[in-house]
């Protein structure tokens, strides 16, 4: 059977009924892959069919772990996966010694019987927005393969939208999971930070970095969440759309929006309007502080900088990708001073933020505001800059703040665009609940 379409509870439900096996489900996935391998960096074709030949005869008899064992998934390929290189994009890291164990995220997916069929492509070091990688052969967009992906997680979303995959594993420091969710036409969610656990991922900001999936609903997100988080979330009530308030802001969000993309945000609040969900339009100016605060770098860059030098990976200048390298060379100019302002101006704009918003059940915005670019388009060092910096905009806001975010597909003309909701620190079941109301409602 094609795994297209499919989403975690169809599949779970066809393996709970006989309709399906693991086996049936890792050779479709497998299938699919053949067909075109430019998501993945590795497929483990022998690993997955043992799995898949254990979990079936573990649900023969009674003893699966869980309603979603033997559904084949990906991981970036900067999860450490156990006998595996995690080279997280890069050919620097290529040659290094295998990990010695799974990451925490992996070995909770595991241990629900998911099978892991392989680690998908990416931006080097998870570093870029556009899911470009010189190193790599590139994963085409699935709606039109001149354009990029999204990024960093890009091989992530290509694997679920091709049909390869019903879900997939990235990391989210500016946008990563939800940017590519939005350019491939799926659904990427971005948890609290603190929720899920880091340990095995190789980082770019410890302060930025979240754990996240890719899947084509917001049930499947959920799932997933639950199946990673350090403890599921307490479940929400299901919310009508005509109880919720959402708040979508005047500015900033809206700066410098494509016309296809100005057109989907309009459409979409007319019919969440129509709905019956009451949309409050407001002044959030706490968000003009943001450029002040990176202009003499962002936390990204002093982060990454401090990892990349501590690991001595810098001595390998010439093997970086420019567009990352670049961007890492920003943190090397920044001093001890320059970070700890931008850790204290973090701070406060969180508190006054979480003032602002305080009374809104999530916060709309354009996930992106510009379409996924064509590759020849960015081809250059400034073109690339100027399209990076837009993709992430919008949803790098969300890490800034350390809130969860989620990208919900919207229709769109030329290329696929996402509708992004924002919800609070620690507020993700009341997200989850509100995104659900509001995927039926856009539906």
């Amino acid at each position: 059977m094609s795994l297209t379409g499919h989403t975690l509870s169809s599949l779970a439900k066809a393996l709970a009924d006989g309709a399906t096996t693991s086996a049936a489900l890792v050779e479709a996935s497998l299938e699919a892959i053949a067909a075109d391998t430019r998501a993945f960096t590795a497929v483990d074709v022998d690993g997955a069919r043992a799995v898949a030949q254990l979990n079936d005869k573990m649900r023969a008899g009674g003893d699966a772990p869980s309603a979603y064992a033997g559904i084949p998934i990906s991981v970036k390929d900067l999860f450490d996966v156990s006998g595996q290189v995690t080279a997280a994009g890069s050919v620097i890291l290529a040659s290094a010694l295998p990990a010695a164990r799974d990451a925490a995220i992996v070995a909770r997916l595991r241990a629900a019987g998911l099978i892991i069929i392989g680690r998908t492509q990416m931006s080097e070091f998870a570093f870029t927005g556009l899911g470009l990688n010189p190193h790599a052969p590139q994963p085409p967009n699935p709606f039109d393969p001149a354009r990029v992906p999204g990024g960093s997680s890009g091989g992530a979303a290509v694997s679920v939208a091709l049909g390869q995959v019903v879900g997939a594993i990235g990391s989210d420091t500016g946008g990563s999971v939800r940017v590519p969710a939005a350019f491939c036409g799926l659904v990427g969610f971005k948890p609290t930070q603190r929720r899920i656990s880091r340990a095995g991922v190789f980082p770019l900001s410890v302060s930025l970095d979240s754990i996240g999936p890719i899947a084509r609903s917001v049930d499947d997100c959920l799932i997933l969440d639950a199946l990673m988080a350090d403890a599921p979330l307490a479940p929400a009530p299901p919310m009508d759309i005509k109880s919720i308030r959402l708040g979508a802001p005047n500015h900033y969000f809206l700066e410098s929006l494509a016309p296809e993309v100005a057109t989907a945000w309009a459409d979409s609040l007319k019919v969440l309007s129509k709905a019956g969900a009451r949309i409050e339009h407001f002044d959030f100016p706490e968000l003009d502080r943001i450029p002040r605060i990176n202009a003499a770098g962002a936390i990204t860059n002093a982060e990454a900088f401090a990892l990349h030098r501590r690991l001595g990976l810098l001595t390998q200048r010439e093997r970086y990708d420019p567009n990352v390298l670049s961007r890492i060379d920003v943190g090397g100019g920044m001093s001890a001073a320059d970070y700890l302002d931008l850790l204290e101006a973090r701070a406060t704009l969180r508190t006054d933020a979480d003032r602002r918003t305080l009374s809104y059940d999530a916060i709309l915005a354009p996930t992106a505001p510009i379409l996924p670019p064509r590759i020849d388009a960015v081809s250059d060092a400034a073109a690339f800059a100027r399209e990076n910096f837009l993709a992430l905009r919008n949803a790098s806001v969300v890490n800034l703040l350390d809130r969860c975010a989620i990208s919900l597909p919207v229709p769109c003309k030329t290329a696929p665009c996402g509708l992004m909701m924002i919800g609070e620190s620690l507020g993700d079941a009341r997200l989850l609940a509100a995104a659900g109301a509001v995927e039926a409602a856009l539906t």
